[in-house]
């Protein structure tokens, strides 16, 4: 038997707000999300904004491309990469990896999905 996830979708933005290719900051409570607008990909992924690397807030400025075809985001000081996929590090396999989220996008809103694993509090509005 499996155990389902109830997810809780908050919007964070329109998609105008995101620059195309590029990220931005999302603040909800006491967590900084990093939400990226892959638009060479057609695809909209979310992490925590906190590179684990150095704990600097800084992965929503970080560079985002593909590694074997697996998106990633590369931290902007460290160049320490991370898949946007399942957030482990891709260029040192004994770093720690990034907590995900999931993204959907509704009428040019876009939304971020928090679970008990991955958000504390799921009352309130993102901004």
């Amino acid at each position: 038997m499996t155990e389902e996830k109830i997810i809780t979708w908050l919007p964070a933005c329109n998609t105008h707000d995101v620059p195309v290719n590029g990220g931005v900051c999302v603040k909800y409570h006491d967590q900084q999300i990093a939400l990226f607008h892959f638009s060479r990909r057609g695809e909209w992924y979310a992490t925590q904004n906190e590179c684990p690397h150095r704990k600097q807030m800084a992965l929503s400025r970080g560079m985002i491309g593909s590694q074997e075809g697996e998106p990633k985001v590369a931290c902007p000081f460290h160049k320490k990469t991370f898949s946007l996929v399942d957030g482990h590090c891709i260029n040192d396999e004994d770093e720690c990896s990034l907590t995900t989220y999931p993204v959907k996008v509704e009428n040019d809103m876009v939304y971020i999905g928090f679970t008990e694993e991955n958000g504390r509090d799921t009352e309130g509005i993102l901004a």
